[in-house]
């Protein structure tokens, strides 16, 4: 089974880590990395809350930037509120476990990305993720608690449990990243947004992509086409 990593992006409140935590810990899961300079509130809460996994708490890596937490990742999906952002293709909970199942093996990782309590993720930092997934909530009352939402999604892709073994390579991150920052750099050139929002028409290419799962080769052979394009383009 592929590895998975969860990501909290600046979280405020302890207990909130020490919950999300234990809920990784209740399917099998331990990677935890936290994204940004500031410290969540320290002080017995988080143990508290993490009661049985206070070791995930004390073992997660700690990073400036959330490049940095997904550098190494094959599959990276932003959780966000569908709720007043425009979001292409969503996956859910149940879908991102079938996804990260049929494209990713045992030597891949995916990262699951969560934001901030108050106001989630930012618009960049979803668009540096491949995919974007919600829960389907009730409309009326759309927000879940930070730990509520990872157990979720750990729940849905502790379901998969089993060893698979693929042909295919996922690309790594820093890869498909590469791929979408010079394409996006080619399509402006050329004058293809005109007068549309480039981050939404980007966003919307994004999501096309991501449903292939470019292997590695297929990704470098992508990379090398736009980069061939570009030169011919502007001389």
């Amino acid at each position: 089974m592929h590895s998975v990593r969860i990501v909290l992006v600046e979280p405020q409140e302890a207990g909130n880590v020490g919950a999300a935590a234990r809920a990784m810990k209740n399917f099998g899961f331990t990677d935890l990395w936290i994204v940004g300079g500031k410290t969540e509130r320290t002080d017995n809460v988080s143990a508290w809350w993490a009661v049985g996994a206070i070791d995930v708490v004390e073992s997660a890596t700690r990073v400036l930037t959330l490049e940095e937490a997904l550098a190494d990742c094959h599959l990276t999906v932003a959780t966000t509120a569908i709720r007043g952002r425009q979001v292409y293709d969503p996956l859910t909970p149940s879908t991102t476990a079938d996804l990260a199942a049929a494209s990713l093996t045992d030597a891949h990782r995916l990262a699951l990305v969560f934001g901030r309590e108050k106001y989630g993720l930012s618009g960049r930092e979803v668009m540096l993720c491949q995919r974007t997934a919600s829960i389907p909530t009730w409309p009326e009352f759309p927000t879940m608690n930070l730990a509520q939402s990872v157990a979720i999604f750990c729940y849905e892709l502790g379901k998969h449990t089993r060893p698979t073994t693929h042909d295919r390579d996922p690309a790594p991150h820093q890869l498909q990243n590469q791929l979408h920052n010079q394409t996006r750099d080619l399509l402006a050139t050329i004058d293809f947004f005109g007068e549309k929002n480039p981050d939404r028409m980007c966003a919307e290419l994004q999501a096309l992509s991501g449903r292939v799962a470019l292997s590695t080769r297929e990704a470098s052979l992508l990379l090398a086409l736009v980069r061939k394009l570009g030169k011919r383009v502007t001389t």
